[in-house]
């Protein structure tokens, strides 16, 4: 995500993800929108659709407060994306929206080559600290 894209500045998208990094159960969230269309104008909100196993409404109000907390000039509207019963809204999220924060993975692609340790080779078990988050 970059400012020319969503008409915000690189510390205010910064400073978003860093309050969903500092969730583990937020593993990527979606700008929807008029942000994510371009359309947007100087008032626009954020919407932001949120996805993560384990992320329930309790932790989708505490992240509401740190965002509140950041006194920012907008209004952000946060979902999450499995919590959205209306199904045009669903699939104005799949067809529009981009991806405004996901976790890094700590993990180089299988296929990155030269930096493959021996655990890479096929029938060594992975060291622990270079085991992926399996995603859906």
């Amino acid at each position: 995500m970059t400012p020319e894209t969503c008409g915000l500045s690189q510390s205010v998208i910064d400073r978003i993800c860093a309050v969903f990094a500092n969730c583990p159960t937020v593993e990527r969230a979606l700008l929807y929108g008029s942000r994510a269309k371009g359309n947007y104008h100087h008032g626009s909100d954020i919407d932001l659709a949120l996805e993560g196993r384990g992320l329930d409404e309790t932790q989708l109000l505490a992240l509401e407060t740190q965002l509140d907390d950041l006194l920012l000039p907008y209004c952000i509207d946060l979902s999450r994306l499995a919590g959205i019963q209306d199904e045009a809204l669903r699939d104005h999220i799949r067809r529009v929206g981009r991806v405004f924060y996901e976790t890094q993975s700590i993990l180089p692609s299988p296929l990155a080559g030269p930096d493959l340790s021996p655990s890479d080779v096929v029938g060594n078990p992975p060291h622990p600290s270079r085991r992926s988050i399996s995603r859906p």
